[in-house]
């Protein structure tokens, strides 16, 4: 990040484990999806991270939905800018039984909500790279994942 004064060493970094608290913890998170015509598209979702994904559903013929058919590209952020983790990667729906069982249950346990009742598409984000930063310490404490 050029003209930002970051720091260029691994000293300050945040871990992956301080993200991992922050995926795992928030409740309100934002998804950002591409439209057709390549206009981003934010809405903000519930959802759950799991085994190294991000799991949510949304209604069938959302926009979310209908752009994630199109393109897959796809970015989430926790709802916190003081304290955020930013990932970046692609969705794709889910249809493996044990993997939507244990994603309703932990929708369930967070949320007080039966999301699989619903009967809509369960989709889960596989990132390919996440960002970290504190906003109090950022030039010393941002922090860039390849995942």
């Amino acid at each position: 990040m050029p003209n930002y004064g970051i720091e260029t060493g691994v000293k300050g970094m945040l871990p992956w484990r301080w993200a991992l608290d922050r995926l795992t913890k928030t409740r309100n998170y934002f998804l950002i999806t591409v439209r057709g015509d390549g206009r981003p598209h934010m809405m903000p979702v519930w959802g759950v991270w799991m085994d190294n994904r991000f799991y949510f559903s949304t209604g069938k013929t959302s926009v979310k939905a209908r752009n994630l058919s199109k393109n897959a590209n796809c970015v989430l952020s926790t709802g916190d800018a003081e304290e955020v983790v930013i990932a970046e990667g692609t969705a794709g729906t889910v249809s493996d039984k044990a993997v939507l069982k244990k994603f309703g249950a932990a929708y369930r346990k967070k949320y007080d909500f039966d999301v699989l009742g619903m009967r809509e598409p369960i989709f889960a984000i596989r990132p390919r790279v996440a960002f970290g930063q504190i906003e109090k310490t950022f030039p010393r404490t941002a922090t860039r994942w390849k995942l």
